[in-house]
C-alpha cells in the first residue's frame, strides 16, 4: 500500500531514523514521534494507517496504550516493537490486539516485510483473548515458564503467543530436558482456558494395560480390583488442558481409542454405557520423530494429523547457547530462593558453559548450578571449577553421548522388538538408508535456519541435489517458526 502513512513511536532517535528511512525507500509516508503521547495525538485525530511503537517510552508503556488505540480505531493495526523479548511481552501484545510482535534488535528485511503483511492480510487476524490477561499472570519476569532472548526463542515465544486465545491441538517436539512441559504449561497458564485445570499424564510412566483407565477412567467392577469408580485424566481436565507427554510411547490400542475420542469429541468410562462430552485442550509432547514412527507402522497416520495441528519445536541448548548466561542468572536465582548460598559465575566459567554441548539441554544446566551452589564455597565460582563439575558429572544428568551406529543398533533393535511376532517388511535395508538420511538433511536444514545454499555445503553436496533429496524424502524447509 505505497503512499500510506505509518506512525512510528520510538524514544530512541536511532531507531527512528532507521526505520523512517527504510520505510520511506519502500514508498510510505513516515512520521515518528519519542512519545506514547505523540502517538496518541495522531490516532485520536484519525490519522496513520499503520502503527509501529515500542514498549518502553518516557511517558507511557506502548503496551498499555494498545486497548486504547484498538477500542477507538479497531482496524488500525499495531507492529509491537520490544527489547524486553520474553514470552510475557509477546502474550502481552498478541492478547491487546498487536498485528505482530517483534524482539530488539529486529531484523529491518522481517520489519519491511510484516509491514507489508500488514497491509496485505485479512482484518481481525489478531487479538483473541481478552485484554489484561496475562497483566498480573506472572508479576516477575523471573517467574516466567521459558527464559532466553535467542532468535528461536523468540520465534517460540511468538508462536506460542498466537495460540493463547485458540484451543487448536499442539503438538510439541524437543529432546528429553529441552522445556516441553513447560511450553505445555505456558500455552494453559497464558490461554483463556487458564482457570480450568492443567492435567499432565506420561505416557511412557504408564504400564500399557493401565493406560485407557488412566485417561478415561473406569466404573466399579469393570475389571478385577476396580473396587471403586474413578475419574480418568480427559474428565479430570474438562475445562482445562489435558497434556500428554511422550505420546510416542502410546500403545497402539490407545492410540485408536484416542483418535476416537478426538474425532467424536465423546468418551465412556471403562465398564460404562454413558458417554462423556470431552472439553479439555489437548497438548502433546515427544521427543521421538512421530512421521517416522507413522512411516514404520508404529503410530496412527490418522491420529498423527489429528494431534499435529500446529507443531512447535523446542530447540536444544547447544542451538541457543547465547541463552546459557540468562539461564544461569534464573537458576542461581532460583537456588538462593531455595536456600542454598548465594553465588555467581565469572565470564570465562560461563564462557565454559557456553562451549558445552548439553546432552541433557536445560534441566541438565539447572541441575549443574544447582550442584555448584550447593558444593562449591567459594562465591565467585570460576571458569576451572566448571570444568571440573563437567567432567565429574554424576550419571543421570542428561543423555550418555552416543554414537551414531550406536543409536542405529539401538533403533533397530526397538524396531525388531515391535515386530516380534513377525518379520518386517521387506526393503528394511533402503527404508533404514532413507531414514538416516532424512532427519540428516531434515536437521541440517534446521541448523541453517532453511538456507539451502549453506545446507547443501554443509552436507557436501550439489543443490541441485539437495533439493531433489528434499522434495524425495518430503522434507519441509521452514525459516523458523512462523
Amino acid at each position: 500500500m505505497t503512499g500510506a502513512t505509518i506512525l512510528i513511536a520510538d524514544d530512541d532517535r536511532a531507531i527512528r531514523t532507521v526505520l523512517s528511512q527504510a520505510l520511506g525507500r519502500e514508498g510510505f509516508d513516515v512520521r515518528t514521534t519519542g512519545t506514547a503521547a505523540g502517538l496518541w495525538k495522531w490516532v485520536e485525530a484519525g490519522e496513520g494507517d499503520l502503527v509501529i511503537t515500542d514498549v518502553v517510552m518516557p511517558d507511557e508503556d506502548g503496551l498499555d496504550l494498545l486497548p486504547r488505540i484498538k477500542k477507538l480505531r479497531p482496524n488500525l493495526r499495531v507492529i509491537v516493537m520490544s527489547a524486553r523479548s520474553t514470552l510475557l511481552t509477546a502474550v502481552k501484545a498478541a492478547e491487546r490486539g498487536a498485528f505482530e510482535y517483534l524482539p530488539k534488535p529486529f531484523d529491518l528485511r522481517e520489519l519491511v516485510s510484516t509491514v507489508g503483511r500488514a497491509f496485505s492480510e485479512p482484518a481481525s487476524r489478531a487479538g483473541s483473548a481478552d485484554p489484561g490477561q496475562a497483566q498480573d499472570q506472572q508479576g516477575e519476569e523471573d517467574g516466567l515458564p521459558l527464559i532466553g532472548r535467542s532468535p528461536a526463542m523468540q520465534d517460540i515465544y511468538r508462536t506460542l503467543a498466537r495460540l493463547m486465545g485458540t484451543d487448536l491441538t499442539v503438538t510439541i517436539y524437543g529432546e528429553s530436558g529441552t522445556g516441553k512441559e513447560l511450553a505445555a504449561r505456558a500455552l494453559h497458564d497464558y490461554g483463556h482456558r487458564r482457570l480450568g485445570p492443567f492435567v499432565a499424564i506420561n505416557m511412557a510412566a504408564i504400564p500399557r494395560e493401565l493406560i485407557e483407565s488412566e485417561l478415561f477412567g473406569h466404573e466399579k467392577g469393570a475389571f478385577t480390583g476396580a473396587s471403586s469408580r474413578a475419574l480418568g485424566r480427559f474428565e479430570q481436565a474438562t475445562g482445562g488442558t489435558l497434556f500428554l507427554d511422550e505420546i510416542g510411547d502410546m500403545p497402539q490400542e490407545a492410540q485408536t481409542r484416542l483418535l476416537r475420542v478426538l474425532q467424536e469429541g465423546e468418551y465412556t468410562r471403562i465398564g460404562g454405557q454413558t458417554a462423556m462430552r470431552a472439553d479439555a485442550r489437548i497438548v502433546v509432547a515427544t521427543h521421538r520423530d512421530l512421521r517416522n514412527m507413522v512411516r514404520q507402522g508404529l503410530f496412527r497416520e490418522d491420529l498423527f494429523y489429528r494431534l499435529n495441528v500446529v507443531p512447535i519445536r523446542l530447540p536444544p541448548l547447544r542451538e541457543r547457547a547465547e541463552d546459557v548466561p540468562e539461564l544461569v542468572r534464573h537458576f542461581l536465582i532460583q537456588a538462593q530462593s531455595e536456600g542454598l548460598p548465594r553465588k555467581t559465575l565469572d565470564g570465562p566459567a560461563v564462557d565454559v558453559l557456553k562451549a558445552h554441548r548439553w546432552p541433557g539441554n536445560v534441566r541438565e544446566l539447572e541441575n549443574l548450578i544447582r550442584r555448584l551452589a550447593a558444593l562449591h564455597s567459594q562465591d565467585i565460582i570460576d571458569a576451572e571449577t566448571v570444568r571440573a563439575e563437567l567432567a565429574e558429572a554424576p550419571a543421570g544428568t542428561g543423555p550418555v553421548e552416543e554414537s551414531l551406529s550406536g543409536a542405529v543398533e539401538r533403533h533397530l533393535s526397538e524396531y525388531f522388538q515391535a515386530h516380534r511376532d513377525g518379520l518386517p517388511a521387506p526393503g528394511l535395508y533402503d527404508r533404514v538408508l532413507r531414514e538416516i538420511e532424512r532427519p540428516l538433511i531434515d536437521l541440517t536444514l534446521a541448523a541453517t535456519r532453511g538456507n539451502q545454499i549453506r545446507a547443501a555445503r554443509l552436507l557436501g553436496l550439489n543443490r541441485n541435489t539437495l533439493r531433489k533429496k528434499i522434495r524425495d524424502l518430503d522434507i519441509q524447509v521452514i525459516r523458523g517458526l512462523k
